[in-house]
Order: structure tokens, then sequence, then C-alpha cells
């Protein structure tokens, strides 16, 4: 059996804007922002087969996705 394929997925959060701002190189196309990181996963599950199946029409039938969340916060120190 054929190992699927793992696409990664990055969501950072635009502090400025108040949402994710997902990207990928694996997913051609794949460009959308969300407010919470439920609103990714959920925008994912339907922009990733369409833009697979618009750009890359050869692809698996089944992927893997590695959703990687990066957000910076700032703390202060009691120095």
């Amino acid at each position: 059996m054929k190992q699927a394929r793992v696409l990664r997925i990055h969501a950072d959060w635009d502090e400025k804007a108040s949402v994710w701002v997902v990207t990928s190189d694996d997913v051609p196309g794949l460009a959308t922002e969300a407010a919470t990181q439920d609103e990714v996963r959920q925008k994912l599950m339907v922009m990733i087969p369409e833009l697979l199946e618009l750009n890359t029409p050869s692809a698996q039938h089944e992927v893997s996705i590695e959703l990687l969340i990066q957000s910076e916060q700032r703390i202060a120190l009691g120095c």
C-alpha cells in the first residue's frame, strides 16, 4: 500500500488583523485566513481537495496534512 503524501500547511497569527494567515508551498494556490484555529481546519478540509484537483490533477486520492500553527507572544518579566 502506498503511503499518503504529507502536505505541510503553515498558519501564522497576524496580530494586527486578528486572523490566522494560512499558506503552503505544497498546495498551489492555498492562501486564506480565519479568525480561529477551528475555522482554519474547516476551510482546509474544503480548500485542499479543490485546489489539488484544479492544480495537480494527477495527485493521490489521499493525503495527510501537517498543520504548523505559529504564534508569537511577549510576556513581561519581573526584572
